[in-house]
């Protein structure tokens, strides 16, 4: 019987009810080691552990998410990136692409709050099976 360590994710959002959320979907998806971040500063600090997965907010107070962002590449973060806001799809896209230009790994990004079946899709091109196995029943 294969037992592999869960994949980890970290969630950098300012807003305490959407870590909340992200939590709860990310704990009825499957078996993940999340840690939640409520401001940018203390997010690139979390980096450092090199999380399997980013989930970050593009709009927060202390640092915007694009400096967020350059600032993720410029220290070498080398996991995946899932982006979300609730500015309009235009400012999404031109991060993403700005993110990848940087040399980031991005996922997708999202409207906030992202819909579930968007954060699973996004988690499946990223999770092996057996992570996501206790996610399953239900």
């Amino acid at each position: 019987m294969e037992t592999s360590a869960p994949l980890s994710i970290l969630v950098v959002d300012d807003d305490p009810f959407m870590l909340e959320l992200m939590r709860d979907m990310l704990e009825t998806i499957g078996r993940f080691a999340v840690r939640t971040e409520s401001s940018a500063r203390a997010g690139l600090a979390a980096l450092a552990q090199q999380p399997d997965l980013l989930i970050c907010d593009l709009s927060m107070p202390d640092i915007d998410g694009i400096e967020f962002l350059n600032a993720a590449a410029e220290a070498g973060y080398g996991g995946r990136v899932l982006l979300m806001s609730g500015m309009a799809p235009d400012v999404l896209s031109a991060a993403e692409r700005l993110a990848t230009a940087q040399g980031l790994d991005v996922l997708g990004a999202y409207g906030k709050p992202i819909a579930m079946a968007d954060l699973r899709a996004a988690l499946d091109r990223l999770a092996p099976p057996a992570a996501r196995r206790s996610g399953q029943a239900g």
